[in-house]
């Protein structure tokens, strides 16, 4: 069975998007989770905003530190969106050529978004489990990724698992929307793409916004669940250098929805959704946007490669 070229490609320029917006995103990205983090402690309420987080790490010199565990997120950002990309784009042209169908329904879409999400999910899960903890230790304080990863026990690298796969109906919702509104606005010029030829693009800032209000959309539907999952994977108090290191609690799904419902009430579960409706939006758009504007070029470069491939062994074999 020979490569799905397009799912490559497709693959290819998430994963460069995704490595982009990551890096350009990821002091906000810091911010908004320690400032979700943090509603954990008791009766304490040590960031009032999301600037304050900010704010402490310029005060204390440590404005570097707001990339702490940049390279494990750009690692578990690649391969997730590769992942995410190619299982979602294999799967839809799989589903296409098995039902006969020429476009797919938005159930199906769903289905085969959830899918894709899942594999993500369950192979990138220790990455995301340690980026959340090395951003949520004191400025300063972050460890190294084995060192993170190798503190606990096994089963504490898939830490919040179980909402990871939760919450791949996020990314269905968001790509759903986002495929769905981008094939109506592309319907005419679909009609014109040939097997061989670059796939139809959207301009930048029409990828930008299609992104922001698809991502708009699935960060309020799921916001409970992300909250909850930070809370369960990040720092204990003791990893953060302020006290004698100890093992790690465990943290469980109904134990931290108990502690928001007491402390904070029913709000308490949206507590943080601006800062992370802000950075999700921008990095989604982003990542959207620079797939969307490189998928031609990556796609052009593919082909070229292959028929670089295939020349390359004709000569090899005729000599």
């Amino acid at each position: 069975m020979g490569v799905d070229l397009e799912s490559l490609s497709e693959a290819t320029s998430g994963a460069i998007g995704s490595l982009l917006s990551t890096t350009i995103l990821y002091p906000l990205d810091t911010c908004k989770t320690k400032y979700q983090a943090e509603a954990q402690a008791h009766g304490q309420q040590k960031y009032r905003n999301l600037s304050d987080v900010l704010w402490e790490a310029i005060s204390n010199g440590q404005v570097l530190s707001l990339y702490q565990g940049l390279g494990t997120k750009n690692l578990q950002s690649f391969i997730s969106q590769f992942v995410y990309f190619y299982g979602y784009s294999y799967f839809k042209r799989l589903y296409l050529s098995k039902s006969g169908s020429k476009s797919i329904g938005t159930k199906a879409n769903l289905i085969i978004a959830a899918t894709a999400g899942a594999c993500t999910a369950i192979i990138t899960q220790p990455l995301d489990t340690a980026s959340s903890r090395m951003q949520t230790s004191a400025f300063g304080k972050s460890k190294g990724l084995w060192k993170t990863l190798t503190e606990g026990t096994w089963s504490d690298a898939f830490d919040g698992l179980g909402i990871s796969l939760l919450l791949t109906s996020n990314p269905a919702i968001q790509y759903t929307v986002f495929d769905q509104l981008k094939r109506r606005l592309l319907k005419g010029d679909q009609n014109k793409v040939s097997s061989v030829s670059s796939p139809v693009a959207l301009s930048a800032f029409t990828a930008f916004l299609l992104g922001a209000l698809s991502k708009s959309i699935a960060t309020f539907l799921t916001y409970p669940a992300i909250r909850c999952k930070v809370m369960i994977q990040a720092a204990d108090a003791n990893e953060n250098g302020t006290e004698k290191t100890k093992p790690r609690s465990r943290k469980t799904l109904t134990g931290v929805i108990c502690a928001i419902w007491k402390r904070e009430g029913v709000l308490g579960f949206f507590k943080g959704l601006h800062a992370q409706i802000l950075k999700t939006v921008l990095s989604s758009a982003l990542l959207l946007m620079i797939k969307e504007k490189i998928s031609a070029t990556t796609w052009v470069l593919i082909l070229a490669i292959r028929r670089y491939l295939f020349l390359t062994r004709g000569r090899l074999k005729s000599a």
